[in-house]
């Protein structure tokens, strides 16, 4: 798959040596910047794609400050200590470089929809939302240089080999371990975490199907049966227990009537929810409250 990355920039003071030199693997696209910088170089950059930006070398006296705002003092980039920030989708990115020369850096851009496929149904997509600026790691630098000069290898390699490099270093950046198998059928965990968490969060209006297949990218035939096979309940049923748990809240408070809680947990009404509670928790819902304050 070639994959074009997009970005939006606005930039000055920076001169590029030798043209950029660019790579695309499956989902990954590499760029190999060399750069002369004026006195003062900068600006912002905006992805529409996840990325890494890795600094391989600089030289002159100073340090490129890089930034969340325009406004903020900027923390210092070196390529020792802080050369890779990885920097998630739609997130801006700010730099101010003063008295420096000379930067060489190493910018890899992932297409997140590829590369979650690639890594399997046990990666969570939400990991790559989560920022890494300013931090040093000897096994990502040593794997950006390996790309680096396959970038710049006249006669490149087989591509499997930049491909390789490129996504064992995002495996490394996001710490993705290998992690024991699963029951054949059931959700990863992560999967469970997402959809329990959204029904718990809107258990109290009617809740599609549709919405929950489509949190963990399964059909909805495939959720369902996944579903029940992790936690032992189809989601309805999950979704009710939700319900029951904020009824047995309110009625822990003891201001409200039956048919308020009725109401206001999404029943149809006292008698819809009389029903389902006995029918769940075994009594109903005025003896259950009196249990409370036995």
């Amino acid at each position: 798959m070639t994959f074009q990355p997009s970005m939006r920039n606005k930039i000055e003071g920076f001169s590029v040596i030798g043209g950029l030199r660019r790579r695309y693997w499956n989902g990954i696209t590499a760029d190999l910047w060399d750069v002369e910088c004026a006195s003062y170089a900068g600006g912002y950059y905006v992805a529409r794609d996840p990325r890494l930006f890795i600094l391989l070398d600089q030289r002159g006296r100073g340090r490129p400050a890089i930034k969340r705002t325009a406004r903020e003092a900027g923390l210092p980039q070196d390529s020792r200590l802080s050369p890779i920030s990885y920097i998630p989708a739609e997130m801006d990115l700010w730099a101010d470089i003063k008295d420096v020369e000379f930067v060489r850096h190493l910018d890899i851009h992932f297409h997140a929809d590829t590369v979650a496929r690639r890594l399997g149904e046990d990666f969570d997509p939400q990991r790559l939302k989560e920022p890494q600026l300013l931090f040093a790691d000897t096994r990502i630098t040593a794997l950006a240089e390996l790309i680096a000069a396959e970038i710049d290898n006249p006669a490149p390699l087989n591509d499997l080999y930049g491909d390789g490099l490129a996504l064992a270093l995002l495996i490394d950046v996001i710490k993705l371990a290998k992690i024991a198998p699963r029951k054949r059928g059931c959700l990863a965990p992560w999967q469970i975490r997402r959809v329990t968490e959204f029904i718990d969060a809107h258990c109290l209006r009617n809740i599609r199907l549709e919405e929950l297949s489509t949190l963990v990218g399964l059909s909805q035939s495939h959720f369902s049966h996944s579903f029940k096979a992790s936690t032992g309940m189809a989601p309805h049923d999950w979704q009710m227990n939700a319900r029951l748990c904020r009824a047995k809240e309110l009625l822990k408070s003891g201001e409200q009537p039956l048919t308020a809680i009725a109401a206001e947990t999404g029943f149809a009404d006292h008698a819809h929810f009389s029903r389902v509670f006995r029918k769940h928790v075994g009594v109903a819902p005025s003896q259950w409250k009196k249990s409370q304050f036995a």
